[in-house]
């Protein structure tokens, strides 16, 4: 008997991504592995998604992007037209078994108020649950959807209403972690990495001033807002506008008085070779979070390129960190100096090993099975 899961992955970017795309690239990595173990998937995306997949449903022929930097009553109708479409394929059908939604919101909200005989639900949160507080404060599956989160720390930051569904958390992968331990070692530079979007819960700022201040060399990886280049943002704040945007307005007052093209640098959004060469050849990846990030995706691929983590002990990091081992963690800012001089000491085998055993693709896709054995009340294949 054939297992069938409609994966929805939302109508913003494709699945894989060209660049940026966190959710969707979690997609592209998940959806290889089900298939490998017996599950056909129907993937719910737009038409250039170029996975290959059982079944393509697009409601959109491209990306929708562009459309989130607009205002809510102009944008909302995008995720609000391809997640009808999602839901008329389920009343339409009697082949799918289970639909394992990606859809912040919007998603879970339209999959709840269907009928309660349809077709049980997954939903995964991948984002900071202390959003939309109203919905997730007073959330009712009814019986029918069941969440799950990306850490366990980021469940237990959950509305009581939501964690009441929840059934377990699957700490994200990589494909950087197959066969990770065999991975030639680069030479080593002396050089930092922050990867990821320059933003305030990031810790940037205090990145760039322990750089000049301990005298480390410093690499910012990352877009500023919806700019992703550093020429697309100079031309962007030729007009005043651009710098309305929150990123922007971080970046320019306390970010890139630091940023002096010797110590410390930006060079922007990096994908494929060249991020990961940047943070293989890298001493450590620095993280000086000022929130609790859910799942560090960033984490896992610096472990399978061999690079350990320093940072601040906030979120998934000390579920994916093994201290003194794999990384460096605190709780006290005033000791990352103390931590970052000390990374050297680390094995970079040891992260590598530490990824291939934890975060590939096989071990989250075996993990998922699992959860839709629960949710959907039969096995898998």
């Amino acid at each position: 008997m054939t297992f069938t899961v409609l994966v929805n992955a939302g109508p913003w970017l494709p699945v894989p991504p060209r660049g940026y795309g966190g959710i969707e690239n979690i997609i592209a990595t998940l959806v290889p592995e089900l298939r490998r173990l017996g599950v056909t998937v129907v993937l719910a995306s737009v038409g250039t998604s170029t996975e290959p997949v059982d079944e393509l449903l697009a409601t959109f022929p491209d990306g929708q992007f562009g459309w989130l930097q607009r205002p809510f009553n102009q944008a909302s109708g995008v995720a609000i037209a391809h997640q009808a479409s999602v839901v008329r394929t389920i009343r339409e059908r009697d082949d799918i078994d289970l639909v394992h939604d990606h859809v912040e919101a919007i998603g879970l909200a339209m999959l709840a108020a269907m009928e309660p005989a349809a077709t049980p639900v997954l939903h995964t949160l991948h984002w900071d649950l202390a959003k939309h507080p109203e919905f997730y404060g007073s959330f009712d599956g009814g019986g029918r959807i069941s969440v799950n989160g990306v850490s366990a720390s980021q469940l237990r930051r959950a509305p009581r209403a939501l964690r009441a569904h929840a059934i377990g958390h699957v700490h994200l992968a990589t494909p950087l972690a197959v066969h990770a331990e065999r991975r030639p070692v680069p030479d080593r530079s002396e050089h930092l990495v922050m990867l990821g979007r320059i933003t305030p819960g990031k810790g940037q700022d205090l990145g760039v001033r322990l750089a000049h201040e301990i005298g480390f060399d410093l690499v910012l990886a990352g877009p500023v807002g919806p700019y992703k280049q550093p020429d697309d943002l100079a031309a962007a704040l030729r007009d005043p506008a651009a710098a309305n945007n929150p990123d922007v307005r971080f970046w320019r007052e306390q970010v890139a008085p630091l940023v002096d093209g010797s110590r410390v640098r930006w060079v922007g959004t990096l994908t494929g070779d060249a991020r990961d060469t940047l943070v293989a050849e890298a001493r450590a990846m620095l993280a000086p979070l000022r929130w609790e990030e859910p799942g560090g995706t960033f984490v896992v691929e610096s472990l399978a390129l061999g690079t350990p983590v320093v940072g601040t002990a906030r979120g998934c990091l000390p579920e994916l960190i093994d201290h003194g081992r794999t990384g460096l963690l605190t709780n006290d800012e005033a000791e990352l100096a103390d931590l970052v001089i000390a990374a050297g000491k680390l094995d970079p085998a040891e992260c590598r090993q530490e990824a291939a055993t934890r975060f590939t693709p096989a071990v989250m896709a075996e993990r998922y099975v699992e959860l839709y054995e629960e949710v959907a009340g039969r096995p898998v294949g």
